[in-house]
């Protein structure tokens, strides 16, 4: 499919963008990628990009980012395959797929699968980035949908900002610990790296701070107050090299340490 000039001729009202925002770009056509790169750089997005399956798979599950604009036909893994994983390990994620223009089928099956929305080829920048508005302005942060979330030994209350132990007994969490909780939380399925929770819970380009112990310091506050032994923990994992990982309560039970750091 040859790129769609539009994508770069096109006037663009800069009001309509949300900036600074990360978007993971996966197409293996070179035209229309860089043609969305430049785009998304432009109206001042983060961009990412991958141009085949196998690395697109790898950025999707693990990469920061707040949205994913996903062709469907790749090289090696399809863009549906994708798709599925990531609505197992990254729930709160938001996905717009792109399809050429007979691929109907593909298209339902994509929305089936958990896409937020889809864009056909070829496309006019003003239509992909008034898209990825559209689903970014729905899901802002997903994780905020939550009211609650089960922990071994209790329950995580969003409304009130504290911690519920089944025993009756109560903490209270600054708001930053709800956001960071809550982050891991929505993503139990994988280690979120330190800077991955720079990027999304404190707004800071990781690659801009030298060196920080804040994540670390936040994460043993929370588990002093989940009551989480930090030498054999069960709710707050440490992944070594990789980040911290978010246990449900039936992992919990059997957890008996060997990942802690």
């Amino acid at each position: 499919m040859r790129y769609n000039k539009r994508i770069e001729n096109e006037p663009i009202d800069r009001k309509e963008i949300m900036g600074k925002r990360m978007v993971l770009v996966i197409e293996d056509d070179a035209a229309i990628r860089r043609g969305i790169v430049d785009a998304l750089s432009f109206d001042g997005f983060r961009v990412r990009e991958a141009a085949e399956g196998k690395t697109g798979m790898t950025e999707a599950l693990q990469s920061p980012c707040d949205l994913i604009l996903l062709d469907l036909v790749l090289p090696g893994i399809g863009g549906l395959a994708i798709l599925e994983e990531v609505r197992k390990s990254r729930p709160a994620l938001p996905v717009i797929i792109l399809t050429a223009r007979g691929d109907e089928a593909d298209r339902v099956r994509g929305l089936k699968l958990g896409a937020d929305d889809y864009v056909v080829k070829p496309f006019s920048v003003k239509e992909l980035l008034a898209r990825v508005q559209a689903v970014l302005r729905r899901t802002p942060e997903r994780p905020l949908d939550l009211s609650s979330i089960p922990f071994f030994g209790g329950t995580l209350d969003m409304d009130r900002c504290e911690v519920r132990f089944d025993d009756g007994r109560r903490s209270e969490l600054s708001e930053r610990e709800m956001e960071l909780l809550r982050y891991l939380a929505v993503n139990p399925n994988r280690a979120v790296s330190r800077d991955e929770i720079l990027e999304r819970i404190w707004r800071i380009n990781p690659r801009s701070v030298v060196e920080t112990r804040t994540i670390d310091m936040h994460i043993a506050r929370l588990r002093e107050k989940l009551g989480d032994d930090p030498a054999d923990p069960r709710i707050i994992l440490t992944i070594r090299g990789k980040g911290y990982r978010f246990a449900g309560p039936e992992e919990a039970v059997s957890n008996s340490g060997g990942t802690s750091g």
